[in-house]
């Protein structure tokens, strides 16, 4: 790694991406100059934590009404309900890692995935080791495998890297965001570090089980860290699950390629997740105006 450059930032001049980058940022901009937003940020933070939790579980496919989310106190049991319960937890810490996140981003993933797995569960907090299984990034596909008639959209997901090879791109993958931490890499636009940060830890599936709320997690703290989203209202989840499995694994299979189309396609794609989320939290703030909330 060059001192004083960011490898990054080819991905910023990608057909498509100064576009999304620029439509995201005045979409957040907008939100943040919200008149509930001097008075109430702090209850928007915590909606959008809960409708991010929520969505985030949908996409691992634990649907759930969010208002089943706010009534239920007991998330043990089958597993939709123990998914919506780490994603809550998850949602629920972190945003209190950025201290650690700006120096160990992988002591942050371990400390995802226990809040994901539940303090336990057999390798909860640990990466995963040779030969031992990985859970399907899209939990339709195990839904299938169980016998469950769910249609699965058919675009090729490439397997996980070995143990090995996941766990050196993963140190790679730190060692970049502590420069940036740091001052040693800098300027490219926060959704695009967002997006590669989400889009290689769903690659690499560091983890057994529940890479994707791992995921979409560190891409919200990479949000928070590069101050697009400090006070963390902009639940890109929420965006994901609206624009849909089919259109994820699509996006995901564009980044997974490689090429200068398929990354920019996938950073695009988050793009228009967060500007939903931003959709989503701008209507907390419209009903907390009107006293509906």
């Amino acid at each position: 790694m060059s001192t004083g450059t960011d490898p990054l930032a080819p991905l910023a001049d990608l057909p498509g991406v100064p576009e999304a980058v620029a439509e995201v940022r005045k979409a957040v901009d907008r939100l943040y100059g919200h008149r509930v937003m001097r008075r109430r940020a702090g209850e928007v933070t915590s909606e959008a934590a809960l409708r991010g939790a929520r969505a985030s579980a949908a996409l691992d496919g634990a649907d759930w009404p969010l208002e089943e989310i706010r009534r239920r106190s007991d998330f043990g049991g089958d597993r939709e309900a123990r998914t919506v319960g780490g994603a809550l937890r998850i949602s629920a810490e972190a945003g209190q890692l950025l201290g650690v996140w700006r120096h160990s981003p992988l002591q942050v993933l371990a400390r995802l995935h226990l809040l994901a797995a539940g303090d336990g569960t057999e390798a909860a907090g640990r990466p995963r080791r040779a030969a031992e299984p990985v859970e399907p990034l899209f939990p339709l596909e195990l839904a299938a495998s169980e016998g469950l008639e769910r249609a699965v959209e058919k675009v090729d997901i490439p397997p996980a890297p070995s143990a090995d090879e996941a766990a050196a791109r993963l140190d790679q993958l730190a060692q970049l965001l502590v420069a940036r931490s740091e001052g040693a890499a800098s300027g490219t636009p926060a959704l695009v570090v967002a997006a590669v940060v989400h889009g290689e830890l769903m690659a690499l599936r560091p983890f057994g089980a529940h890479n994707g709320l791992i995921a979409r997690a560190a891409q919200r703290i990479v949000l928070i860290a590069e101050g697009l989203d400090p006070k963390s209202i902009c639940p890109a989840e929420v965006g994901l699950a609206e624009l849909g499995t089919a259109a994820y694994r699509e996006a995901l299979a564009g980044y997974l390629s490689g090429t200068g189309e398929g990354m920019a396609r996938w950073i695009v794609h988050c793009g228009a997740a967060l500007r939903l989320g931003v959709r989503e939290s701008t209507a907390v703030c419209e009903a907390m105006q009107r006293g509906m909330v």
